[in-house]
């Protein structure tokens, strides 16, 4: 299901180049192709043997063999996209002028001509950074289409605190996949998906909840992010280092009020919502020394959140409900489907789909159409869903 694509990986001579070993890892566990360019100052920081190890590829950073005089031509033509991480403000500067004095600038000026995605990472000293003419080259390459992953804020290695550390390597990583897989007609689409399940409180530290991860919910994301939709997760269970939006929320109220607040053209329901909340919870916490022999606790019903959202949806905007239930699935899927008056349903066994890495549902259009999706990773089931309630 994730085609694999053939990953050029620029490393230039930074002291993050040795994080770039995780990043290869990361390509190469989702079955990409990888090769990787060094500039020559990069071999005093990653080593050659490594990366060819990681990436199972030869490595490339003499510009003139005497086996090819041709090697950027070569390796531009075989490439999906160009990373270049760390990008140091050397080179920056040298791509921004069009200079091609080695074999990596070399690639990258012939790379703007075939119009192939190129993403860089730079990372530096933090006045380095804040130079004009490092701002001023960043603007150019900006205005060439060159996609940029801004360095963070933190510790740096020359001992200073500030921007310039690279940035997270699950961000490159996801913002390389954005770039091979979106749909530029998704850029303008805003899609929440909610994901996690909900915490009713009883006072200041217990809550009802019920098991689920999350899992599903972020296979969404992830792959709505990558398809280039605009992503914002409304999540009751932490989400870091991700490139959407992210709205942390516990009950199910929150989690209603939240969407009713936001703009949508999607929204898909992936959160288990808990059906009760707790009358009246406590504002302190409930001692048990002041309770006898049981507490007793009385539950009223929460809000229907797909259905009230539905009442008010707009001629443009889907919705996608989720059903899990052990037992009659697909009468059940049906029945909710029409009840909350949305436009998709996906059915899931609780048997298959809580706590797990792997799913099986089916999908149930307001058409009356059913498509049925075979066990498979989460991953995977996410971006067929995706394809299916998002056409």
């Amino acid at each position: 299901m994730n085609t694999p694509k053939n990953i050029l990986l620029g490393i230039t001579s930074s002291i993050a180049a040795y994080k770039i070993y995780e990043l290869i890892r990361m390509y190469k566990k989702n079955n990409h192709n990888v090769k990787v360019v060094l500039t020559e100052n990069a071999l005093n920081f990653v080593s050659p043997l490594v990366l060819e190890t990681l990436s199972e590829n030869e490595v490339y950073y003499k510009q003139f063999t005497p086996r090819t005089n041709v090697e950027h031509i070569n390796l531009v033509n075989w490439s999906d996209i160009f990373v270049i991480a760390p990008a140091s403000a050397n080179t920056i500067s040298k791509c921004a002028q069009g200079v091609a004095d080695n074999l990596l600038t070399s690639i990258f000026c012939a790379y703007l001509a075939t119009k192939k995605p190129i993403l860089m990472a730079p990372a530096m000293n933090t006045n380095m950074w804040n130079n004009p003419f490092v701002q001023e080259n960043i603007k150019k390459l900006k205005n060439e289409n060159v996609d940029l992953v801004n360095p963070e804020e933190g510790f740096l290695a020359c001992g200073t605190s500030g921007c310039g550390r690279l940035a997270n390597i699950e961000l490159i990583f996801e913002k390389t996949l954005r770039n091979l897989f979106q749909d530029k007609r998704n850029n303008k689409k805003k899609i929440i998906i909610t994901l996690g399940g909900t915490r009713e409180s009883i006072d200041t530290v217990r809550c009802i909840s019920n098991f689920s991860s999350g899992k599903m919910g972020k296979a969404l994301c992830m792959w709505a992010y990558r398809l280039g939709y605009d992503v914002c997760a409304i999540s009751t269970v932490e989400l870091n280092n991700k490139p959407y939006k992210i709205i942390k929320v516990n009950s199910a109220d929150e989690m209603l009020n939240e969407i009713q607040t936001s703009d949508f053209d999607i929204l898909i329901m992936a959160a288990a919502v808990c059906d009760f909340k707790v009358n009246e919870k406590s504002n302190s916490k409930i001692s048990k020394e002041n309770i006898k022999d049981s507490l007793t606790l009385k539950l009223i019903l929460n809000p229907d959140i797909v259905k009230t959202i539905a009442q008010n949806k707009k001629e443009n905007q889907k919705i996608t409900g989720f059903c899990l239930t052990d037992n009659d699935i697909i009468n059940c899927a049906q029945k909710k489907l029409k009840d909350k008056n949305i436009d998709y349903i996906v059915a899931n066994e609780i048997k298959t789909a809580l706590n797990t890495d792997n799913n099986k549902v089916t999908i149930i259009a307001k058409s009356g159409k059913i498509i049925n999706i075979d066990l498979d990773s989460k991953e995977n089931i996410a971006r067929k869903i995706l394809e299916v309630v998002c056409d």
